[in-house]
């Protein structure tokens, strides 16, 4: 039965090792991906049993130690490694976050939805990666379709007063019947754009919230500014597959403010992406390491089945 023990111990490390195999091998994948956050991989020990129990000195008798048998490795944590990275230059209607922090995102289109609405929604996800563009009904979206939420402008920047913004977060998008060129993203997250032509838009689109009376085209308007989303623990989001992630009230976030860039948040960086986080030399050492270990326990296994087979031959 010993010898069937370590066999035990030998399989649950051949498990534990192809696990940390799993997640190198994830984070070497990935090396390329903008966004991606890489994961850390850790051991635990797996349960013991105790041969014989720790007890106490007397003053008639010393005291023992205890002794107890492992049985092998396992899993002890996944985790992210949420350091931000370095940002590669792309160019274009782009931007990454220059710190922490997530642009908000949705698959659907609420009319309007205020921070505390959209704090740890199940609806909503959140992304490192701003690869945004207008779609055909005038939305800004990023590179997935999501819509991409923001503080809208209600009154457009004057020669003698700057833009004002909605308290209340909402998917930004152009005035209906307004078509937009040169349409950019700056340092404080506000999006702007050249009106081509006004069309059959309203200048006064309550609707919308921009107030766009006496405009023209060939004039700069204000789309507003794109929010972001800070988690006290952000190491506490789920991925959701792409370069998504995903928060709600039962989680390990902790608290979640919503802010414009620059207003208590990280600035952005316009046409810039951020690169993958992941450290090749890091992960190939891992690898190395790794792959060792698995090879040991398959040398355990051997042994094992070795031994047992001996056992078996005696009886011959």
């Amino acid at each position: 039965m010993a010898m069937l023990r370590a066999m035990d111990s030998a399989v649950a490390g051949l498990r534990a090792h192809q696990s940390k195999l799993d997640v190198i091998g994830h984070n070497i994948a990935n090396v390329n991906t903008f966004g991606y956050k890489s994961q850390n991989y850790s051991f635990q020990e797996a349960m013991y049993q105790t041969s014989s129990s720790s007890t106490a000195g007397t003053a008639t008798a010393g005291g023992t130690n205890a002794a107890q048998y492992g049985y092998g490795s396992l899993t002890g944590s996944i985790t992210m490694d949420m350091t931000a990275s370095t940002p590669s230059y792309v160019g274009g209607f782009n931007a990454t976050i220059s710190g922490q922090g997530f642009f908000i995102t949705s698959a659907t289109k609420d009319s309007v939805a205020d921070a505390a609405a959209l704090k740890k929604n199940g609806n909503i996800q959140y992304s490192r990666v701003g690869q945004f563009s207008i779609d055909s009904k005038g939305n800004m979206v990023d590179s997935g379709g999501n819509f991409v939420y923001g503080f809208r402008c209600n009154a457009q920047a004057t020669a003698t007063a700057t833009a004002q913004f909605d308290a209340a977060t909402t998917p930004l998008c152009v005035p209906v019947g307004v078509l937009l060129e040169d349409i950019k993203i700056n340092s404080l997250g506000e999006v702007t754009g050249k009106i081509k032509s006004l069309g059959n838009a309203d200048v006064g689109d309550a609707t919308y919230g921009a107030e766009l009376s006496g405009a023209k085209e060939g004039d700069i308007i204000s789309l507003g500014k794109v929010a972001i989303a800070t988690f006290q623990n952000p190491e506490g989001l789920t991925k959701q597959g792409g370069y998504y992630y995903g928060a709600d009230p039962s989680d390990n976030t902790g608290a979640v403010a919503m802010s414009q860039p620059g207003d208590n948040a990280a600035s952005l960086m316009a046409g810039y992406l951020e690169a993958s986080n992941v450290d090749l030399a890091k992960e190939f050492s891992e690898m190395i390491t790794a792959q060792r270990g698995f090879q040991a326990n398959t040398k355990m296994i051997t042994v094992s089945d070795e031994v047992l087979n001996e056992l078996v031959n005696m009886k011959r």
